[in-house]
């Protein structure tokens, strides 16, 4: 069934010059399937790292807090990761999870009915490169902003900025919020977490033709793209491409539109920031670093931010 938001995005990346998809197509019920595997691989360091360094810093984030808290979580279609932050006994009395899955956020809202009975679960379905409204809010209750996983470094620095300042406005006066970060460090221990021996990320990457297929009435062969991990050092960052086996023409609601051989789709930018630099964004946000933890080596790290 033709979504027209779908065709929308796709149409106005792929009629550019230079072809891009956005990557918040990636996470359809298969891209959100995929990527679950992808965390699990040896080669992504990412999901193991963070989550060490979050079962550390767990309790000192929640006494940093304070007690009775509300945890809004940017881009959670899991509570892996918030559960850290929630195991903390009496730091939590709501949790707000945000994303666009909306079946997956019903899940969780399962879940954590049977694992964390005594947490208010209130989900919002909703894309938050855009303003969101959250729920009411206890006017006492301390406020904590969550953005784990890196994904800060898949926003261009000035959509990263612009989201710093949005989430500053949305959690509201005196709030907190806990960064995660991938952090700059040797592409031989990046592109492999980009591109893995058992081709899960390329499947990843291909699954976004897939989803025009379904979505954009597009006829796009999946395989005559391969996908491609590169890092561009002068930007400090991982991109991800699906490269055109051969000069091909494709079909997306009912527009034609050539791909050259060797052409390529830029589908992803994961940028690997200093912690500089990392901080530099933040603070042209609004906020103020309050206490930073990394990982050993430097190689992930989580920035609590305040607005004092």
């Amino acid at each position: 069934m033709r979504d027209p938001d779908v065709v929308r995005v796709a149409l106005a990346g792929l009629r550019a010059p230079r072809k891009t998809l956005p990557p918040s197509l990636f996470y359809d019920a298969e891209g959100c399937r995929l990527f679950y595997r992808i965390t699990e691989l040896p080669e992504y360091y990412l999901t193991r790292t963070e989550r060490a360094l979050l079962a550390t810093i767990g309790p000192a984030v929640a006494d940093l807090v304070g007690p009775d808290a509300v945890l809004a979580e940017y881009g959670a279609s899991t509570e892996d990761k918030a559960a850290f932050l929630l195991a903390t006994q009496g730091a939590f009395q709501a949790y707000i999870p945000i994303d666009v899955a909306a079946a997956e956020l019903a899940q969780l809202r399962a879940r954590m009915a049977q694992s964390h009975p005594a947490i208010t679960v209130a989900p919002r379905v909703a894309d938050f490169m855009y303003p969101i409204v959250l729920p009411p809010i206890p006017a006492d209750a301390p406020v904590l902003g969550f953005f784990p996983g890196s994904t800060i470094g898949n926003l261009e620095p000035e959509a990263a900025i612009a989201f710093l300042s949005r989430a500053r406005t949305t959690l509201g006066a005196g709030a907190r919020f806990l960064l995660g970060a991938d952090l700059r460090k040797s592409p031989l221990e990046l592109l492999p977490a980009y591109d893995d021996a058992a081709g899960v990320t390329a499947a990843f990457n291909r699954n976004l033709l897939v989803r025009l297929n379904r979505e954009a009435e597009a006829t796009f062969d999946p395989m005559a793209f391969r996908h491609e991990a590169r890092w561009n050092d002068d930007e400090s960052r991982i991109e991800m491409h699906l490269v055109s086996l051969h000069d091909q023409t494709v079909a997306i609601a009912g527009e034609t539109l050539h791909f050259a051989e060797g052409e390529t789709i830029h589908t992803e930018n994961s940028y690997k920031h200093t912690q500089d630099r990392l901080l530099t964004l933040a603070r042209q946000a609004g906020w103020t670093l309050e206490r930073q933890w990394t990982a050993p080596g430097q190689r992930f790290g989580h920035f609590l931010l305040n607005q004092r």
